[in-house]
């Protein structure tokens, strides 16, 4: 009788020696580089004060959702065309997307969307993060949460390369509509690639279609 519990000891021992260790924590700060046909930009993401949306951001940098991507408008302030946000991103391929994140929204992370923040976009539901950001050029207050409107969910800043932002800022527009309205760059600025410089990467596991090659596309 005092055989069978140290008998049933020994598997489950065996059990926990061979469980997977868990993950090891982001840094809390990320830097990722984004290699882009003007030049290179490297962020610096709040993963402390902002985790679900640089999680989020950095399932389509390890996932390689960006690569081959663009940044496609630029938003210039009519009192000072120096200033304003460029955007980039997946666009409308859904093909690229994953599922959306709730809104960190500003006031509750404390990141202001200040000269050089980067900022995730949402899609139709304004209390989600998706597959689209913004870079700011000079203050823009207007995107923090307020009273009635949450606002956007600023992760991170630019600590390399924003003069290649300020470039793509000046670069021609036209087309768009709605709020967009004149502001799609004319000759888009790819995103080449888009590598994390911190961390281990996490794929997130999703199928890649964009990735496939359809018989009537080959040459």
């Amino acid at each position: 009788m005092l055989v069978r519990p140290a008998f049933l000891l020994v598997p489950a021992i065996l059990l926990t020696a061979a469980a997977p260790p868990e993950p090891a924590p982001e840094p809390a700060s990320v830097r990722v580089r984004l290699v882009t046909s003007a030049g290179n930009i490297t962020l610096a993401l709040d993963a402390r004060r902002a985790p679900k949306t640089v999680a989020n951001f950095l399932y389509y940098i390890d996932d390689g959702r960006f690569e081959g991507t663009e940044f496609y408008r630029s938003s210039r302030r009519r009192t000072d065309p120096r200033t304003g946000l460029v955007q980039g991103g997946i666009g409308t391929d859904a093909r690229r997307i994953l599922p959306s994140v709730p809104l960190e929204p500003t006031s509750r992370t404390g990141i202001r969307h200040l000269d050089g923040t980067i900022s995730m976009a949402h899609g139709l539901d304004p209390h989600s993060g998706a597959g689209n950001f913004s870079i700011m050029v000079g203050d823009n207050p207007g995107l923090d949460a307020r009273p009635g409107n949450p606002g956007f969910a600023a992760f991170g800043k630019v600590i390399g390369g924003m003069d290649v932002v300020r470039r793509i800022l000046a670069m021609p527009t036209g087309g768009g509509r709605g709020v967009m309205r004149g502001q799609m760059i004319l000759k888009p600025v790819r995103i080449v690639r888009a590598q994390r410089l911190d961390g281990t990467p996490r794929p997130s596991g999703r199928p890649k279609p964009w990735l496939l090659q359809m018989p009537w596309h080959k040459k």
